[in-house]
């Protein structure tokens, strides 16, 4: 693969990724309400739901998904109603902060990892997203397993850093909401973003659909 094909892959990944998504909210959603530990469980929640998407995809699920009606809207449909739920479970959530060090037991962290891992994972527009986006920097005549690598962990290695970076400037920022009044502002917006996320993927009509 030219450096040149890389770099672009990467520049163009970088500006994506940046651009706040459902993932994004999640995780600065637990940061705010839990503490900036929490953000260390969503991120390798969200790597490994890129991963799983962008695999299926390179491996020719996404264009199953893209010919396949049938399919495409039943990991719609799982994918949607799983943001949705997130989104009526934040908007409804009194969590007040109690410190910069709220204590947060393990169950609680792993729940967030699994949350992230299934709201990246089961967005069918992320796999419709890999197959369309990542054969545009690909050289068919050269192997396609070792080009398939490089951009993906390219591609996983930027999304974690995305949400560490996310994270930390939230942490930061965290004081800001103390106010009870604040955070459940700031729940409703994210719950409404999540929810509106769900609808939108539920509204995405596949290639072939009506």
């Amino acid at each position: 693969m030219a450096i040149e094909v890389w770099i672009a892959f990467a520049v163009a990944s970088t500006v994506l990724l940046a651009i706040p998504g459902p993932t994004v909210i999640l995780a600065v959603s637990y940061v705010v309400g839990k503490g900036p530990k929490t953000g260390w469980a969503t991120v390798p929640g969200i790597v490994l739901g890129d991963f799983t998407a962008m695999t299926i995809s390179l491996a020719g699920a996404g264009a199953l998904l893209m010919t396949s009606a049938t399919l495409f809207s039943l990991l719609k449909i799982l994918g949607a109603a799983y943001l949705v739920w997130l989104g009526l479970k934040l908007w409804r959530s009194t969590a007040q902060l109690t410190g910069m060090n709220t204590a947060t037991s393990p169950k609680d962290m792993w729940g967030m990892f699994w949350n992230s891992y299934f709201v990246t994972a089961l967005n069918p527009k992320s796999i419709v997203f890999f197959i369309a986006f990542v054969p545009q920097f690909v050289d068919i005549s050269q192997p396609l397993f070792f080009q398939f690598a490089i951009l993906e962990l390219t591609f996983l290695s930027l999304a974690g850093l995305n949400i560490i970076l996310w994270a930390v400037l939230v942490g930061k920022m965290r004081v800001l909401f103390a106010r009870p009044t604040m955070l459940k502002r700031l729940n409703k917006v994210g719950g409404g973003f999540l929810i509106g996320a769900g609808l939108i993927t539920a509204a995405t009509r596949s290639a072939t659909g009506p």
